[in-house]
């Protein structure tokens, strides 16, 4: 299918064939007659994706203080890669549009293949033949409105819901400034509710557009008289501004025009310095609209389909857009004029030449068209970059398929299998396609798709690596050794014991193609240093290892036990496979204590104290509370007159007998993601033992489970 994506790092907006997405639980896939371009939003997107680094750095001052101190962390070479891979990453545009549903994942409900829906959500309704549309940011249209206009119902939420902040009544006076596509809307939107309603512009056109409609409007320069004439001197009870301007004007004059004890709501993006003694004096109630209404940047919402209930809420971004859907089928606010570009996806990106200025025309509403449905009915879930190879496949040759393409893959994994080379780059596949369809051509694969059972089934492909999210990784793994596939998988194993034991019955049932967990700290060359230096020690040790893990939102999937697991299992498991390492056996017992969350955080500030079967102990504090500024990541270890200190993979000090010696690591950190592919390789082809002791894999994935349960049951469990 064709999609619009932007470069991040050029800002060269393309169309690309990606292969079609396959719909989730909860979700749709809508074949997508039109989608409305947002002259605000995404000209701002494609502003600065096209700046150069110094005007990206200049503008976005926060993400320089991120790049800063990871520089400091991690050193500058793996920050700059890093930094570039996230600006390599393409962008969906996109976040209105309407369609027709082809396909239906389990567990949607009230909604039927053939059914017109209008789309909302960055990331979902995208510019796209087809895209997947999760279950609260669908309505249905009827069947006599045109999709064309059902495709402004995202952006016409966004109107509808600044309106709905303001409280207005019957009979309330409303201003509206900023009369561009938002401002149009909001101005329908008021004379519907019985309202009476001003429009102020600088541009006469648009002025006569909303004249055209019925709405009396005026310029920004005779505004605040004309606005005292058409309230009889007593001001506008809501002044809803919606111009989109660096400029503290529209807040200015939205002060001037406001009764006593009036309501201004911000819906454009403009200057906000309020000027103090107009809006003290008459008290105004200020407020900034956020997007479509409640449930926006809420997963539960947006990506789960929790609802909430409409005793409590009752206008979710879902039922406003469901609302303007219904404004536009009663006639009561007509989209049809504000077209001012037709583009078909196929020339899309001169749509973009229009809003940033680059065509000097005057533009308004820019929609999106799409062809009609292809006769062979959905096109291909795979799309092509190389023609296979005729040559047979021998024995000892590793073919590489890939499931899931995030940032760890793109930016850590990816890179590591082109410095180790040695595998046949065959196939990746993601959920939405798109970010395969980026990696595969990046680094060189044949094919991209987005299905799972591409890369399982094919009979080429002979190794898999697993870098989906959590929840994906332990079917994955059963799915892919039971067709005979060696597979590396990406932190955690599994999420819980039910999971832990399919996998095993598959390792125990048959003669299992090799099987490894990507804890590549053990094959840090720092590591290895380490353990040398401890193993020559005759007694038990105690090591201390504390990680800066940094703070991530609750609302983050990695705390959803379904989806993530929490930390301690989706990425303690690190750290306690560590400790698994040097003691050369799983922990037998361990024991957890958290700070209080305070509603901040999810167990994620956290003790936990392990023992081992050599009468080893280890502490490990994950810490989510500390400041990014500080290394991620130290151990100390003492045995026998014998110190070790591990600092951040990059340096390593061994103290004995008074005599400090340190090691460093040659090209800054390394925690060891390339030795460990390239001894899996090797495991292979060389049919030698797992890499990593199966035994040490089902230990520290139970060692995770037991650290949750200890930290609710405030106790030791023994493992």
């Amino acid at each position: 299918m064709k999609q619009l994506l932007q470069n991040m790092r050029n800002g060269q907006a393309i169309v690309a064939d990606v292969p079609v997405p396959f719909p989730r639980p909860g979700t749709a896939l809508v074949r997508t007659s039109a989608s409305l371009v947002s002259a605000g939003t995404e000209r701002s997107v494609v502003e600065f994706a096209e700046r150069n680094l110094l005007g990206k750095a200049k503008s976005r001052p926060d993400l320089v203080r991120q790049v800063i101190n990871k520089a400091r962390r991690e050193g500058i070479i793996p920050t700059v890669e890093a930094a570039f891979n996230r600006l390599d990453q393409p962008m969906a545009l996109g976040y209105s549009s309407a369609g027709i549903i082809e396909e239906i994942g389990e567990d949607l409900s009230g909604f039927n293949i053939g059914d017109r829906v209008a789309c909302g959500g960055s990331g979902y309704a995208v510019h796209a033949e087809y895209a997947i549309v999760p279950q609260n940011l669908l309505v249905k249209v009827p069947s006599h409105l045109d999709l064309e206009s059902a495709a402004f119902s995202t952006l016409g939420a966004i109107a509808l819901h600044g309106f709905r902040l303001a409280h207005p009544q019957i009979g309330d006076r409303v201003a509206v400034i900023g009369l561009g596509l938002l401002g149009l809307m909001a101005v329908q939107i008021a004379r519907a509710a019985g309202c009476s309603v001003l429009g102020i512009d600088l541009n006469p056109q648009r002025i006569a557009l909303a004249n055209q409609f019925g709405i009396q409007s005026t310029t920004r320069a005779a505004a605040e008289t004309d606005g005292s004439a058409f309230t009889q001197g007593q001001g506008f009870d809501t002044v809803l501004i919606c111009a989109d301007t660096q400029s503290n004007d529209p807040t200015e004059l939205a002060g001037s025009l406001a009764r006593d004890r009036g309501t201004i709501i911000a819906l454009g993006a403009v200057g906000l310095n309020i000027p103090r003694k107009i809006y003290y004096e008459k008290e105004l109630d200020f407020k900034v609209s956020r997007s479509y209404g409640p449930g926006r940047y809420d997963p539960l919402y947006e990506e789960q389909g929790v609802d909430y209930p409409m005793g409590y809420i009752r206008w979710t971004e879902g039922r406003n857009i469901e609302s303007f859907v219904t404004l536009l089928a009663e006639g009561k606010v007509n989209v049809q004029p504000l077209i001012s570009h037709r583009f078909g996806i196929e020339d899309s990106p001169k749509a973009y030449e229009i809003i940033t200025g680059k065509q000097k025309e005057d533009y308004l509403g820019v929609i999106l068209t799409y062809p009609e449905a292809p006769e062979d009915n959905i096109p291909a879930r795979v799309i092509t970059f190389k023609e296979k190879s005729s040559k047979a496949k021998t024995p000892r040759e590793l073919s590489l398929g890939i499931l899931g393409a995030g940032n760890y893959a793109t930016a850590v994994f990816l890179p590591t299998i082109q410095k180790v080379g040695q595998v046949k780059k065959i196939g990746i596949a993601t959920a939405s396609g798109l970010s395969a369809q980026h990696a595969a051509k990046k680094f060189g694969f044949q094919y991209a798709s987005s299905s799972d059972s591409q890369i399982i089934e094919d009979p080429e492909i002979n190794l898999i690596a697993i870098l989906t999210r959590h929840r994906h990784h332990a079917q994955e793994v059963i799915d892919a050794l039971t067709a005979g596939k060696h597979v590396f998988c990406e932190k955690p194993l599994a999420l819980n014991e039910a999971q832990l034991l399919g996998i095993e019955e598959v390792i125990n049932s048959m003669n299992s193609p090799k099987l490894t967990v990507g804890f590549n700290r053990r094959f840090a060359p720092l590591a290895k240093i380490l353990k040398e230096f401890i193993s020559k020690s005759s007694e038990p040790f105690i090591a201390h290892y504390r990680i800066n893990a940094g703070f991530i939102p609750l609302t983050h999937w990695v705390h959803d036990p379904d989806e993530g697991g929490g930390r301690i299992i989706g990425e303690g498991c690190h750290f306690i496979d560590f400790l698994t390492f040097l003691a050369d056996s799983p922990p037998t017992s361990v024991f957890a204590k958290a700070l209080p969350d305070l509603g901040r955080y999810h167990q994620d500030n956290v003790v936990l104290t392990l023992t081992f079967p050599n009468g080893s102990i280890g502490t490990i504090s994950y810490l989510s509370n500390g400041d990014k500024s500080v290394p991620k990541e130290r151990v100390e270890v003492y045995s026998n007159g014998r110190v070790a200190e591990l600092d951040d993979f990059r340096s390593l000090d061994l103290v004995q007998n008074g005599t400090r010696k340190t090691h460093r690591s040659k090209l800054g950190q390394d925690k060891g993601h390339k030795a460990i592919w390239a001894a899996f390789l090797t495991s292979i082809l060389e049919d030698q033992s797992p890499i990593i002791p199966y035994d040490h894999l089902m230990g520290v994935t139970r060692a995770t489970f037991s650290a949750n349960q200890s930290l609710k049951e405030n106790c030791l469990i023994k493992i």
